[in-house]
């Protein structure tokens, strides 16, 4: 016997610090992959304060308004009955990570950290 999930990938125009504009692309994103018969979607990397934070990944707010924003596609009804793997940074134990933050009907289930960040920008990397 087989399964079959269905599955959406979305490349977003995200912009950095554009709370209201990424999350409402993100919806939009959501309400595609729904209509198209997914039952899990998955967004870009950072999809909520934009990739490319620099300087801003070492502003605490960065991470409170992420956090907000997260809440707000969580608790719409256009984003429920279907699993979201969301991009957002998040701060743990006084550390900072890139991280994947998996939700399901206004839930939390899991929160996967980046264990490699880059270390010199966008793209000067080591890793």
């Amino acid at each position: 016997m087989t399964r079959r999930c269905t599955l959406a990938t979305c490349q977003l125009n995200q912009w950095v610090l554009d709370w209201d504009g990424n999350r409402d692309r993100i919806v939009q994103a959501i309400i595609e992959a729904k209509v198209a018969g997914a039952r899990l979607i998955l967004t870009p990397e950072l999809c909520i304060p934009g990739y490319g934070l620099l300087d801003h990944w070492l502003e605490n707010d960065v991470y409170t308004h992420s956090w907000d924003i997260g809440a707000e596609i969580m608790a719409n009804p256009d984003c429920q009955d279907i699993i979201v793997d969301l991009g957002l940074p998040v701060q743990h134990r006084g550390r900072s990570f890139n991280a994947r933050v998996i939700t399901l009907n206004g839930e939390v289930l899991a929160v996967r950290p980046k264990l490699d960040l880059c270390n010199d920008g966008n793209y000067r990397e080591m890793r």
